[in-house]
């Protein structure tokens, strides 16, 4: 069976406490390492050094929605340091294969992003140690990648999802448990409206909502590698029995979501059709493709057993390539201190990338109300962990997906019948 490794660290309401507090933090882990360029810090080392000329270096990630920024990003690195980051074109879902193939073969990027959890355990003897640089002082507690006490990847930023409500037609002081989310749900279908919308899409339709039951778990974590060894059931445990009455909630009240795709159920939330969507604040952006949306939107729990805080993770980390050239290795080290502490690159993170940033030092202001809740639940405390990040690799696609897709095609099946097949598929896709 796979087992989920814990290379990072899981998120918790308690950890996320102080996250963008601008106070310091500790600096984390010790300089051993066996990397080429472990000896130091970067020689830009502040944002007021003189540039020093430092060899090409190469980047490649993930995320589809930054490409375009993080080429312009290179560009003016180019003109205000002297030395030049090859931005790869983003290889959207077929990134961590091509990223596999393209370090197996010698000829990885130097700088590239991972997935924490699973993806993040699958790379890791590619990882640099990067304990020593001085940006590394500043990402926010408990949020750096580390291989035991050895800080190797930096955290992209935070990332929150829940119940995304128009506010002229939720309050969530209506929706906090089950029966008053049923109720909410039937009040809105008699009136005409769609009072939440899933989308067919693997993660939109179980990969994101499926999170709460697990993160409501004492030690998420655990659960999962129990569940992956076939000693505990879903079916089992109350908070994925509750979880089930739920998604029957949604089946009965709600149009089937294996007839909406992503743009469909932003596009109808947009103009008022729904009142809800699962989603996280990365949906912002095709909201304000609509201009003025003509009500106020926020985001809150899915008040699965009375839950009230929002899911919040860290999605992906930048990595050095520890194999690459030393002069690379020092190079990608000087490009990273410069992203996370000179003024345009911390600009970058907030204003281009969109990121709620996961560094101390980088302030988040004029941030879109959903990234707002985020941060806000993110500086009270007020979250549960991305517990999926632990899943077995490919598990909501291959074997979760394809079990919510028969419970919505299924008139007849019930929440106590569809948890049976989620457990018969995890136990499929952890093997």
């Amino acid at each position: 069976m796979k087992k989920v490794k814990r290379l990072s660290v899981l998120l918790t309401a308690t950890t996320m406490v102080g996250l963008l507090a601008a106070c310091g933090n500790s600096s984390g882990g010790n300089a051993e390492s066996g990397s080429p360029s472990a000896s130091g810090a970067s020689p830009a080392a502040s944002s007021s050094a003189a540039p020093e000329k430092l060899k090409k270096i190469s980047l490649f990630q993930s995320k589809v929605e930054i490409a375009e920024s993080l080429e312009a990003l290179a560009k003016t690195y180019q003109k205000e340091t002297g030395n030049e980051v090859e931005v790869w074109g983003s290889a959207g879902d077929a990134y961590a294969t091509q990223l596999q193939a393209k370090l197996a073969s010698g000829e990885g990027p130097t700088i590239f992003s991972v997935a924490t959890g699973e993806e993040a355990e699958k790379f890791k003897s590619y990882y640099a140690d990067l304990s020593n640089e001085p940006f590394t002082k500043d990402i926010a507690p408990n949020m750096a990648l580390k291989d035991g006490d050895k800080v190797v990847g930096v955290p992209y930023g935070v990332e929150g999802f829940g119940l995304v409500y128009n506010k002229s037609l939720v309050d969530p002081k209506d929706v906090t448990d089950l029966d008053s989310f049923t109720k909410t749900l039937e009040k809105l279908k008699a009136e005409g409206k769609n009072g939440l919308s899933l989308s067919q899409e693997a993660y939109f339709l179980i990969g994101h909502i499926i999170n709460t039951p697990f993160a409501l778990q004492s030690d998420p974590q655990g659960f999962i590698e129990k569940l992956n060894k076939g000693e505990v059931k879903m079916a089992d445990t109350k908070e994925f029995q509750e979880f089930a009455k739920f998604m029957e909630a949604i089946k009965a009240n709600t149009p089937n979501p294996m007839e909406v795709k992503y743009d469909t159920q932003m596009g109808d939330f947009a103009t008022g059709k729904t009142a809800m969507v699962h989603q996280g604040n990365w949906s912002y952006g095709m909201l304000k493709d609509y201009g003025d949306l003509g009500f106020d939107i926020g985001m809150m729990a899915l008040p699965l057993a009375g839950n009230d805080k929002i899911a919040v993770g860290v999605a992906s980390n930048w990595v050095v390539n520890a194999k690459a050239d030393p002069d690379e290795i020092k190079a990608a080290k000087a490009f990273l201190n410069w992203l996370f502490t000179s003024e345009t690159g911390k600009n970058a993170i907030v204003n281009e990338f969109k990121f709620i940033p996961a560094m101390t030092n980088i302030e988040a202001t004029n941030l879109d109300p959903l990234s707002q809740t985020v941060y806000e639940a993110t500086k009270s405390g007020q979250t549960i962990p991305w517990a999926l990040n632990y899943f077995p690799q490919g598990i909501i696609v291959n074997d979760l997906a394809p079990a919510a897709q028969q419970f919505f095609l299924d008139k007849n099946m019930t929440g106590e019948q569809f948890l049976k097949n989620l457990d018969a598929a995890w136990a499929k896709g952890a093997k």
